[in-house]
């Protein structure tokens, strides 16, 4: 009952619903107060009000903003309770009174600051938000001065409508004693406050305090690009939620030979980047995109397929490729929105049929297997269990955009799959991890996602209790505490690097100063693999656990379990290099032989009911290698899937982009030939360049500088169906 009144109220969790009902109550409590009157009531209940509301604002909850929605906000709220204080005064007959005057004309002239001050931080705001976000970026061709401190900045409304406190007080202490001196007194500070605020910040709103004006920002950046010269683009684009996509292919572009630029489109995004010393800079603008310089890029890699990439693909100097997020047999990854790409690159051969099968219209030629880099951290299976216990991962996915019961396993079977991994006999630990999108869209999965969290949480405690596992608990006490001590240590140490410049400082300040520092990077990697350690030694390998977060890892955890269960996505992909026994949900029931024939990454996997009554054999196969049937048609499911061993993915990656770089040159080349009415001489095939099997010479050329006379249309045409025999390849 109480997760749904947390769902229904939208708040985070019971303390900010205690909270909400607190301020909720209060307000009415307030006006009942006044009205009996009862000054120590109406005391008692405007400070609930106040404390209940700066807690939900500390908390930055959602049913804040709500309020706001309905006429409900925060001026409103405040003006509310210091009406209630002058009804309150007027009841107890002291309407004649000085007192109340002054009650009176200090609450009027304390709202009639609040119009500058929300001038000036409004204006300071505005004047500091630069036409781009940079890490890694030398902005020193501008001035950009100092961020006011965020003591003044952050939540500013808030704080100054808190200035009301002591003339609230002091009103309410001379009503009750008689010494109206004390509501005079209380009256002057909050005035004297609000005054001594607004001067303090007015120094910040003056011209050289705030960043310069756009054009000279602008300008400042195509220097930078200039100088660095960039030649490979990761364009990111996408919701808050989706800042995964994106931190995935961090590591990889630091990794490939060139020159790596991160080109980004939402300011919310950019404090969710992990750390990187690949240079940022985000463009919310679509008219300062298209004019930055990027003349010297020749490869754009896209990791989701979004509206705004058409800012960049109608770039025709730079070849165009849709990397993804990861490497599913969902429909999403054989989005026919790919044919606007010049190539899509996949991990192994599964990629290619996929597209084959599907009939979008990108041709077999345009697709190039290069392995997933991101894969290097997963380890291999040894065949025994990490612990006396086996654990088990469920990271069910999302449940997308429609209602199809074959997007999650969340829906329809998870509440039953986690129940039976709780019953298992001998008993397996479970570590759950939700897909960062779960119940977004549906209110349904949300609530399942609050009641596996609840059982897992229940079961905890009920193992805690056990004998077996409390001697266990007694036995590792003293080493968790030392591992909880180190989680503290190295997030302080974490917190001081990522704080690239003065505590505080906004996003234009944290433009100037965040460039890379290589040194700081290979510490801050130190430290988080040992985080990663520490935090797995900080419970008992026997404690169910849900882990939500950047941190850690899905691949972290991929390591810590002994077995998964998922659903159709490319967390399965993914899982499968470490070779580990793996489950998939048919949440359709579509039979077992339809399921494997529809979606290649189950071939290997224990398939599963709604019921989950088939996790008997992959907990079989888990504790007895004899037992496990399927080992050997993951390792051929591997290799299918996610590409050779050898050469590595990463060497895969850059002779791919090599490849595609020198296609850009030649088409630029080409076009430049035409434009000085020189005849266009063809370099001929290229014999070791076997990632595509598109033709060549001349009339390729030819064909190519056409389709990019319209900038629009680069990448999109030209594209045929796939054939009968390339779909014939899923067998």
């Amino acid at each position: 009952m109480i997760s749904t009144a947390v769902r229904l109220a939208r708040v985070g969790n019971r303390s900010e619903l205690a909270a909400a009902l607190l301020m909720g109550l209060g307000y009415p409590c307030v006006m009942l107060a006044a009205l009996l009157p009862n000054i120590w009531f109406f005391v008692t209940a405007a400070a609930v009000t106040y404390i209940a509301d700066w807690y939900l604002h500390q908390r930055g909850s959602y049913l804040i903003n709500r309020l706001g929605k309905v006429r409900a906000g925060l001026s409103i709220r405040f003006l509310l309770r210091q009406l209630m204080v002058i009804l309150l005064l007027a009841r107890l007959d002291l309407a004649e009174e000085p007192l109340f005057y002054a009650a009176v004309a200090g609450f009027l002239l304390f709202y009639a600051l609040q119009a500058p001050h929300g001038a000036l931080t409004t204006l300071i705001r505005l004047r500091r938000t630069m036409p781009v976000v940079t890490r890694n970026v030398d902005l020193s061709a501008v001035r950009i001065p100092d961020a006011p401190p965020q003591l003044l900045m952050r939540r500013s409304a808030e704080k100054m409508l808190h200035l009301d406190i002591p003339a609230v007080a002091g009103v309410l202490i001379a009503a009750g004693t008689g010494v109206d001196a004390i509501g005079y007194a209380g009256a002057a500070l909050t005035l004297l406050l609000a005054l001594l605020y607004l001067t303090v910040l007015a120094p910040f709103a003056r011209r050289s305090r705030l960043v310069p004006p756009a054009p000279a920002v602008l300008a400042a950046v195509d220097t930078w690009l200039r100088s660095y010269q960039p030649t490979v683009v990761l364009y990111f684009s996408g919701s808050n939620e989706s800042a995964y996509q994106g931190n995935m292919w961090l590591e990889t572009m630091s990794r490939i030979e060139g020159r790596p630029l991160i080109i980004m489109r939402e300011r919310g995004l950019v404090p969710q980047l992990a750390e990187t010393s690949v240079p940022v800079i985000c463009v919310p603008a679509g008219t300062h995109l298209m004019n930055l310089d990027l003349s010297t890029v020749r490869v754009c890699l896209y990791p989701a397929n979004v509206g705004k990439n058409i800012h960049i693909l109608r770039v025709p100097t730079m070849k165009h490729v849709f990397i993804g997020h990861g490497d599913s047999d969902k429909l999403a990854s054989v989005n026919p929105y790919s044919k606007v790409y010049d190539e899509v690159w996949t991990a192994g051969r599964a990629g290619r049929d996929r597209y084959a099968l599907a009939d979008v219209g990108v041709r077999d030629e345009d697709i190039v297997e290069v392995g997933r880099p991101q894969l290097e951290p997963i380890q291999s299976w040894t065949g025994s269990l990490r612990n006396p216990i086996a654990t088990v991962l469920y990271a069910p996915t999302w449940e997308g955009w429609d209602d199809n019961p074959g997007n999650t396993s969340l829906l329809l079977a998870g509440e039953n799959i986690v129940r039976r991994l709780l019953a298992a006999d001998p008993p397996v630990r479970v570590i759950y991890k939700p897909h960062p999108f779960t119940g977004i869209r549906s209110a349904q999965a949300k609530a399942v996602n609050a009641r596996i969290t609840a059982m897992l949480e229940a079961a905890a405690a009920r193992r805690a209790a056990e004998p077996r596992w409390a001697a266990e608990a007694s036995e590792a006490a003293a080493a968790q505490r030392e591992a909880r001590a180190e989680l503290t240590r190295i997030e302080a140490r974490l917190a001081e690097l990522e704080s690239s410049g003065r505590s505080g400082g906004d996003a234009a300040e944290l433009s100037r100063v965040s460039l890379a520092d290589p040194a700081r990077e290979a510490e801050t990697r130190a430290l988080r693999s040992a985080w990663n350690d520490a935090y797995w030694r900080s419970f008992g390998w026997w404690e169910h656990r849900t882990v939500t977060g950047q941190q850690p890892r899905l691949y972290d955890c991929f390591n810590e379990a002994d077995a998964m269960v998922s659903d159709i996505s490319s967390v399965v992909s993914d899982f499968i290099a470490s070779g580990k026994p793996y489950a998939v949900t048919d949440s359709a029931a579509l039979g077992a032989e339809e399921f494997k024939r529809q979606n290649t990454a189950v071939r290997a996997a224990v398939i599963l009911s709604n019921g989950a009554a088939e996790l008997d054999e992959l907990l079989a196969a888990v504790a007895d290698p004899a037992a496990d049937t399927l080992a050997e048609a993951r390792h051929e499911l591997k290799s299918y899937l996610l590409g050779p061993d050898e050469p590595t993915s990463m060497e895969q990656f850059n002779a791919a982009l090599h490849a595609l770089a020198a296609k850009a040159e030649a088409r630029n080349a080409g076009v430049a030939q035409r434009a000085a009415g020189q005849p266009v001489v063809s370099a001929g095939p290229d014999p070791e360049d076997s990632s595509s099997g598109a033709g060549n010479g001349e009339q390729e050329l030819s064909d190519e500088a056409a389709a990019s006379a319209d900038p629009d249309a680069v990448g999109a045409s030209g594209r045929k169906p796939a054939t009968g025999e390339e779909a014939s390849r899923l067998g």
